[in-house]
């Protein structure tokens, strides 16, 4: 199914959303999880909602998928009020520590959830086929859930999360105890679901996903909004102009000893500013180096973050 992405009714909004739990003796205290969350995730966008452990990024998820309830504001799927059931068949969402009764394997278990959605046999059996080759599990369709990793769990939620062909994916912590392997199948789903028009809204606090898949990000520190926008809004390119060159092999004796940052193997890193860049060009030419990528230096999502946000927690995750 492509979804279109021409409707100006946001996939998600979030208005005034506020959270607290009891705390302390005899629970008489409340804290606050999520304080005055305001902000739209947008159709067909990647969004990336960022804090640190404790930051409220599951609370928000949890009162989403009407698991906790706000103390005050409201949120909105797909246009419709939590409180409409319409919106829940058109949703796939994976939680942050998923479970299953492990006695099923991963063809019966997506066989069930499939039937909670009405799904006929055929359909049951197709999407599930494709979703348990997209994941990785091709190897493990047949074997019992309890003799799965961490990693292994995580890939058979996230397909679980997709075999009702939603329009909107909601995911908490999907790299979560995944390897590099994993880690790649899961990006290379989300994109798949970004090119087909649907909307992904994803926590994390793994940076480098978060810089290589989101169209937009939101900052939550402490329950509270810090910043909603493109990355190349929010960081911050060096004023300084300073260019980025890696290099493999070759005599960077030609080099200036200022301009080299760092160095790993064969692999050489130079930091140089834009009218110097032809001459290094140069140089490294003649020394028999090889240049494997020139990029404007900008502030990182990771420099940004431990600026913006330190390494504080918060209250509730």
């Amino acid at each position: 199914m492509n979804v279109s992405s021409s409707t100006p009714t946001p996939a998600l909004s979030f208005a005034h959303l506020s959270k607290s739990y009891a705390v302390g003796f005899l629970a008489r205290q409340r804290r606050a999880a999520l304080t005055d969350l305001t902000f739209d995730v947008a159709r067909g966008e990647v969004f990336g909602y960022l804090g640190a452990n404790g930051s409220g990024k599951t609370t928000t998820i949890k009162t989403l998928m009407g698991l906790v309830f706000a103390d005050s504001g409201e949120a909105r799927v797909l246009g419709l009020p939590l409180a409409d059931p319409a919106w829940k068949a058109r949703v796939g969402y994976l939680p942050e520590q998923p479970y299953f009764y492990d006695y099923l394997t991963p063809r019966e278990y997506l066989d069930y959830v499939g039937r909670l959605f009405g799904l006929s046999p055929s359909v049951r059996t197709e999407r599930a086929n494709a979703l348990i080759e997209e994941v990785g599990l091709q190897d493990s369709r047949d074997v019992a859930v309890r003799r799965f990793s961490k990693g292994m769990a995580q890939r058979l939620g996230l397909a679980q999360a997709l075999l009702n062909d939603p329009e909107l994916v909601v995911l908490d912590e999907p790299m979560s105890g995944l390897d590099p392997i994993g880690r790649s199948l899961v990006r290379g789903v989300i994109l798949r679901l970004k090119r087909e028009g649907r909307t992904v809204f994803f926590s994390t606090h793994i940076l480098p996903d978060a810089e290589t898949l989101c169209d937009r990000v939101a900052l939550l520190r402490e329950g509270r909004l810090v910043k909603v926008g493109r990355l190349d809004e929010i960081l911050e390119r060096d004023d300084r102009n300073l260019l980025e060159v890696l290099v493999s092999g070759g005599d960077l004796a030609g080099i200036p000893e200022a301009s080299r940052t760092g160095r790993m193997g064969e692999r050489a890193t130079l930091q140089v500013t834009e009218p110097e860049l032809l001459a290094t060009l140069e140089a490294l030419k003649r020394g028999g180096s090889r240049v494997l990528s020139v990029q404007p230096i900008r502030q990182s999502l990771e420099d940004y973050f431990m600026k913006e946000m330190g390494k504080g927690g918060g209250g509730p995750a």
